[in-house]
């Protein structure tokens, strides 16, 4: 659709009738049950909305595992300047909005809008994702130009995360310097944006970036950009990102949760022990969530609440007029992640795509100085499951 200049697809929904529920009282009462968790929840209820996911820049610093200067660290010193509190007093100081929905009815709003230095608006739903790969990664400590990128990329339709991770490949090849704010933006305007032959390069993601320079140290899998948190201090993360039918993906199983914040218990981050099964788990239950069409962050407190799921399962039910069990949902997350594996295998990528690349098992990661370890037969083992 990008090299179409399609921007959007608007649908005319008048006269439509309206949406009703089979059993709209139970829909009610079950949606009550619902929100109530949501805020009810330590990270969906108040950091969420206090912070927006840039809260985590300052969480996964501590932790040891913010990639940083194109995954060869994992703490950035520049750390606080970029981070969820920062951004924080930044917007409130410029009389933006720390907090807002990113559709009528979030009741998480962990979405912000951002203003520039004269209080005029600079961007919107301003991700860790986007401010970890510009500001860690790339090593640019400047909030500002990082949302200016931001919104360079919303105009002109490119990922922030694919986007991010190819700056910091293109910054090891020397393309532009560590730390280059105003390079980042000048090139997103004047060379992706245009079309020009090293923007067309830049467009093509992170893997292709790394081939035309010769750079060994490349961090995506099936050619997918490597998200925001490092493999070897983080491990459960990292067999999601090996294993994912769609590439280097932390929405497919956040093992953050488990590993870092402790939702759902805690499996620690720099031992193997019992990732391959939490990834797999956690896997399965947002293919699920995904199939409902709810906010991946439901899962923080489906993994603590019991009555966030059952009162999810509950809507659904009255909705429908069906009568959907919790095993249900278990076999759709797998039916989902099965189906996808075959899509896969039939495409030609097997058990060698699922892999980290090789940097990652050879280069020690300060501050923990710690590799990626899994075997290939340990990774293998995510998909025995009936």
């Amino acid at each position: 659709m990008g090299s179409k200049r399609v921007k959007f697809i608007s649908i005319d929904d008048s006269d439509t009738p309206a949406i009703t529920s089979k059993d709209p009282e139970k829909f009610k009462a079950a949606a009550k049950v619902f929100a109530k968790t949501l805020l009810d929840h330590p990270v969906s209820g108040q950091g969420l909305p206090t912070y927006g996911t840039d809260v985590l820049v300052n969480i996964l610093n501590e932790a040891g595992g913010l990639p940083t200067r194109n995954f060869t660290k994992g703490s950035f010193e520049g750390h606080d300047k970029i981070s969820g509190e920062t951004m924080h007093d930044t917007i409130v100081a410029r009389g933006g909005a720390p907090t807002h929905p990113c559709h009528p009815g979030c009741i998480i709003r962990c979405s912000q809008i951002y203003n520039d230095q004269d209080g005029n608006y600079l961007t919107s739903g301003f991700e860790y994702e986007t401010i970890w790969g510009f500001g860690a990664d790339c090593c640019i400590e400047n909030l500002d130009d990082i949302a200016m990128a931001d919104r360079l990329m919303d105009d002109i339709g490119v990922d922030s995360i694919e986007t991010a991770v190819t700056f910091g490949v293109a910054m090891e090849a020397g393309v532009l310097g560590f730390g280059d704010g105003k390079g980042v933006v000048r090139i997103l305007r004047d060379e992706i944006g245009k079309g020009t032959p090293l923007g067309r390069l830049m467009g093509g993601g992170a893997a292709q970036v790394g081939r035309a320079y010769g750079i060994t140290r490349v961090p995506v899998v099936k050619g997918q950009g490597i998200p925001a948190y490092d493999p070897r201090s983080v491990k459960g993360i990292g067999v999601n990102y090996a294993m994912s039918t769609m590439g280097a993906d932390h929405t497919s199983g956040y093992a953050v949760a488990t590993n870092i914040l402790n939702v759902g218990g805690r499996v620690d981050p720099l031992g193997k022990e019992g990732q391959v099964e939490l990834a797999r788990n956690l896997n399965i239950a947002t293919a699920a969530i995904d199939s409902t069409g709810m906010c991946l962050f439901i899962a923080f407190p489906a993994l603590d609440i019991p009555e966030c799921l059952s009162s999810l399962i509950d809507m659904i039910n009255a909705h429908f007029g069906i009568s959907l069990t919790g095993d249900d949902v278990t076999a759709l997350g797998k039916s989902v992640i099965k189906l996808e594996r075959q899509f896969n295998l039939a495409a030609g990528l097997g058990p060698e795509q699922d892999r980290l690349p090789e940097f990652f098992s050879l280069e020690p990661l300060p501050p923990h100085n710690v590799v990626w370890d899994f075997t290939p037969a340990e990774l293998d083992a995510y998909w025995d499951f009936a």
